[in-house]
């Protein structure tokens, strides 16, 4: 068996660093300084042997070689810790990672105490080459989030961030996940099921039927951090997650470059996205055309489109400018009212499809649920929101707290004549047809750039619907239009027609390569192709002559 990619090996690094709160560069060291023992999959291990009652099968897979080797790693450090270390020997709190003198002690090698059954034997190592695979492992990492060589700022900002949370926790489930995970790493605890146990003070790892019972253990554990706090790794671990997961960001060094610039607990105003787009969607439902209905939707438009007054806000729905000036029937306000509630209305079901997150679209949302819900101030109308969020949270499918389904806007007609301006990504190529300008374009990554791109797509839309029709089953495009630096990224042949746009593979369900070959074969005009490699897929091109392979 091969052996796995850097990134694969990683994964598993990855995971078994937050279950136990070190750092996980030490783990890829452990790998590269190592280089053993074989395992039967190819792969070699990170130094670690079974020992007292641990099975040997626990550690031949690198699955299991990674999680005792965190394990080790971890008593190591509660050992260390015993004999009177300090963080300070254990971190290079201003590199940002493990001191030498502490990878120095890993490299000496270890052998657990026969009551540490999860930890396992680790066999000694050359120290500095140990240090330099840690310092190569988290180069990487911290080159890629670009932080500094520096990260003495690290600790202070953490534990002010650890200050702020009680006042900035809102009981949403990342904010309250954020706090679990820190928790369990903080006390060394290896599950979430243990974490329960200890907030619960009982031996059963339940989770309590409404977890917000836990929130006050939970913040009371947080403002003790700052007065608690060492320097120990697995303590700064613990709160680097908690600010990864309370931010929603995508790794530790994210979270770490996230704090040089703001230390805040405060979360983004991005929080009520989720609600104020679900408030949107659930308007056309429940307006009936009252005066506070729609003076709140009016208000609304104002805001979004930056209008100076209500005035310019209903013109610039269609209202005439001579209902103004009081010369207008009764009759004909009330067709006018009815015609403004329908712009209204349509302007709401536009919204959720051009909302861009912008802080002016976002107050004129806010301000529209402060005025439709009636109440009396902007933070008032946001709690609200964050209400929605809470419940949306753990609604089940179709309750009236979830969030509703998304509804696409009406579709616009189709052009007489596609160009490279006017592409409908979701419309069908040609008129009734079942290929689509998405699947041409790979979900619209890869448009075409002229005229002459756009007639050869067209063209094997035309063909290879005729082809559908033949087969009588659905076909399901894995390659389309590819430009040629694409084309050469994947393998394809500078003479591809894929390049032109004239150009699909595809597969059927159910169907083998050879079989739609066999049945195309008569009567296909362009090029027909399969592969050997992979015998559901087949080719279709629209050349101008007759072509046949198989590769």
């Amino acid at each position: 068996m091969a052996k796995l990619s850097p990134d694969q090996r990683n994964y598993y690094y990855l995971i078994e660093a937050e279950r136990n709160g070190i750092h996980k560069p030490i783990l890829a060291a452990l790998y590269s300084a190592h280089g053993a023992p074989q395992l039967d999959s190819g792969e070699t291990g990170l130094g670690v042997y079974p020992i007292h009652r641990i099975p040997a099968a626990d550690l031949a897979t690198f699955a299991g070689q990674v999680q005792y080797a965190a394990n080790t790693v971890r008593s190591i450090t509660d050992r260390l810790t015993a004999q009177g270390w300090r963080g300070t020997d254990l971190w290079n709190a201003d590199r940002g990672r493990y001191a030498d003198r502490f990878i120095q002690a890993i490299a000496e090698g270890y052998s657990p105490p026969s009551n540490d059954t999860e930890a396992a034997l680790l066999e000694a190592t050359d120290g500095l080459r140990l240090i330099e695979a840690y310092l190569e492992d988290l180069t990487i990492d911290y080159q890629g989030a670009e932080l500094p060589q520096n990260l003495v700022y690290l600790d202070g900002a953490l534990l002010t961030f650890a200050e702020r949370v009680p006042r900035y926790y809102q009981g949403l489930q990342f904010q309250r996940d954020a706090l679990l995970e820190a928790f369990r790493m903080w006390r060394k605890l290896g599950s979430r099921q243990a974490v329960f146990a200890a907030l619960q003070n009982t031996t059963n790892g339940a989770p309590p039927a409404d977890l917000s019972s836990l929130d006050q253990p939970l913040l009371q554990f947080i403002f003790n951090v700052p007065r608690y706090y060492s320097g120990y790794p697995h303590q700064r671990e613990a709160m680097i997650r908690m600010v990864q997961l309370w931010r929603q960001l995508d790794s530790r060094e994210d979270a770490i470059a996230s704090l040089r610039q703001n230390n805040s607990a405060l979360s983004s105003p991005s929080i009520v996205d989720p609600a104020l787009v679900a408030f949107m969607q659930r308007i056309p439902q429940f307006y009936a055309g009252r005066a506070e209905q729609r003076n709140a939707l009016t208000e609304g438009v104002r805001l979004w489109r930056e209008l100076d007054s209500r005035t310019s806000a209903l013109i610039s729905l269609g209202v005439s400018p001579q209902v103004f000036s009081g010369d207008v029937d009764r009759d004909r306000l009330a067709s006018i009212a009815a015609q403004l509630d329908r712009e209204l209305v349509n302007f709401v079901q536009r919204v959720p499809g051009s909302y861009q997150e912008k802080e002016s679209q976002r107050n004129a949302l806010i301000r529209m649920v402060q005025l439709w819900r009636n109440v009396d101030s902007r933070d008032a109308a946001i709690q609200t929101l964050l209400e929605d969020v809470r419940r949306m949270q753990t609604a089940q499918r179709g309750s009236p707290d979830a969030a509703p389904s998304p509804q696409p806007p009406p579709t616009p007609p189709r052009p007489a004549r596609w160009t490279p301006s006017n592409i409908q990504i979701h419309a069908s190529i040609i008129p009734n047809g079942n290929f689509t300008w998405a699947e041409a374009t790979h979900g619209g990554t890869r448009m075409p750039p002229d005229q002459a791109t756009v007639n050869a797509i067209i063209r094997i839309a035309t063909l290879a619907q005729q082809a559908r029709d033949r087969i009588g089953r659905p076909f399901r495009v894995t390659s389309w239009y590819r430009p040629p630096a694409i084309n050469r990224r994947v393998g394809g042949a500078s003479e591809s027609r894929h390049i032109v746009g004239d150009a699909i593979d595809f597969y059927c369900d159910g169907l083998t390569g050879d079989q739609i070959y066999w049945s195309l074969d008569p009567w296909w005009p362009g090029g027909l192709g399969r592969y050997t490699s992979f015998p559901s897929l087949s080719h279709l091109d629209a050349r101008g002559y007759r072509a046949r392979w198989r590769h």
